[in-house]
This record gives structure tokens, sequence and C-alpha cells, in this order.
């Protein structure tokens, strides 16, 4: 549920706000911005989520299940930073106006699916026992479909508010879709996080933050299919790659973290791997 339903519907903005940004605003540098600096913030949130946890450690009481898709995000990302550099030198074939590396990436996040589901098919699925008094299935579904309407609506204006400040400022598009834009976009997903924890529920938060950052890596491939004057990869600045770089690594000290199980905090704030990743 963290890894699909909940990822794909905190990670709409995201997806919206690219393919506006690529279709209707003409910025396709706010649009990969936007998705690779999500992935950078979106692992930030774990460390925040970390510092204001005080039932202790977080990463002791997550399940090591996640280190697979933490895994997965390291490849996807490492794959991302590579088709950018790639694509720049001009290297990387394109059918028709969609780069090869964009079938490529969707292949690979497809197959890290699969991955995904025949691991929790292998290991079982964590119980979870409703408490008396929980919606219905009915009422679940109403309200994430209402939830998913208003994140739409709400994505579609934020590239053109992201050019704005971009020419209002003198800043560089890639600059204001890695910061701003993401940072906006990235906010469902702290607030998802965040009430996750609030009830416990550290494996949905965990799931729901590690989903969002692969499904992030289709939306690249989405805008590039939006973008029809040619492959989005050559298209837009190299230092995006920095960005996916960035999410590879920040995505490895999890999984380090997942497997040691840090049990200190260091000035009884948080644990030393969420320094790191702040």
């Amino acid at each position: 549920v963290g890894l699909v339903l909940v990822a794909t519907v905190t990670s709409l903005p995201e997806m919206v706000t690219g393919l506006s940004a690529v279709v209707l605003a003409g910025a396709p540098d706010i649009a990969v911005g936007d998705a690779l600096g999500s992935c950078v913030f979106n692992l930030a949130i774990l460390a925040v989520a970390d510092v204001l946890h005080r039932r202790g450690p977080l990463y002791a009481q997550a399940s090591s299940s996640h280190m697979l898709a933490a895994g997965l995000g390291v490849g996807l990302c490492a794959a991302v930073a590579l088709a950018l550099m790639l694509s720049r030198e001009g290297t990387v074939p394109a059918i028709g106006h969609i780069s090869l590396a964009s079938v490529v990436l969707l292949v690979l996040y497809a197959g890290s699916m699969r991955l995904l589901f025949d691991a929790e098919q292998r290991n079982g699925a964590s119980g979870v026992t409703p408490a008396p008094g929980t919606m219905t299935l009915k009422q679940a579904l109403m309200g994430y479909s209402m939830a998913s309407a208003v994140i739409v609506a709400m994505g579609i204006w934020l590239p053109h508010l992201g050019v704005q400040i971009a020419r209002a400022m003198g800043w560089s598009s890639s600059f204001v879709g890695t910061l701003f834009v993401a940072m906006a976009t990235s906010l469902p997903e702290l607030a998802t996080t965040w009430g996750a924890i609030r009830i416990g529920a550290v494996d949905l938060a965990f799931g729901n933050l590690l989903g969002s950052n692969l499904f992030d890596v289709l939306i690249l491939v989405l805008d590039d299919v939006a973008h029809t004057s040619g492959p989005i990869w050559s298209a837009v600045a190299p230092v995006h790659a920095v960005s996916a770089v960035m999410a590879a690594l920040m995505s490895a000290a999890v999984i380090v973290a997942l497997a040691c199980r840090p049990a200190r905090r260091v000035w009884r704030l948080a644990s030393w791997v969420s320094i790191v990743l702040l």
C-alpha cells in the first residue's frame, strides 16, 4: 500500500507539474528538476521524521524489506544520471522524439515493481488489524479519489509559478525546479509520512517515500513522451545529473541504516544516518 497506492497519489503533484511544465509552460528544466529534487527531498523527510519521532529509533522499527526498494532506487537514480550525461554527448539514439534512455528506464521501473511484488509474495504481507470504527473500503476509496483530485488541480499551477519566480529573480529554471517546485510537490509526502508515523505505521511511511522515488523516475519517462520537440534528456541542463547522483547516495545511506539499525542518537536528536542524509 505504501509503495504503490500512497506513493502514487503523493507523487501526483510531480507528475502533473512535470507534464504541465513540458506541455503548457515550455520549461523542461522545471519538470526534470522537480522530479529529481523531489527524490532528494523525500529522503531528507526521513531524517526529519527521525528527529521528530521520539518513541525510539525510527530505522530500527522499519522492516528490513525496505532495503530492496531503496536499492532499486539507487539503481534507477544512477540510470537517470547516466541518461542525462550520455544524452548531452549525443550518444543515445531516439525512437521518434522519445529517447531510448526513456525506454530503458521504463523497463527498469516495470522490473523493479515486479521484484517488489514477488518479494512481498515470498515474505508475506505484514497483517494490519483494523481498529473498531475504521472507515469502510468505499469511504477509503472515495477519500483517496478526492485527495487525488485536489492534488492534481493544484499541481497544474506550479510550473507557471516556477517560471515566474525564475524570471523575476534571474535564477535558472533548473534551480527553481529542483529547490522550490520540488519542495512544494513533496509536501504531500511530508504530511503523509508524519501522519503515518503518528499512528505508528512506520513501514507505511518508509514505503511511501521510497515508492515515491521509484515513481518519480517513471514521471521522467512520461515527461519525455510529452516533450514532442525531441528527447527531454538532451534539452535540460546537465546539472540535473548531480541531483540524481545525490539521490542515489542518500538511498544508499538508507540501506545502511536499515541494515545496521542504529539505536543511539547523536546529541539526543537523531541517528547518525539522519545527520548524513541532512
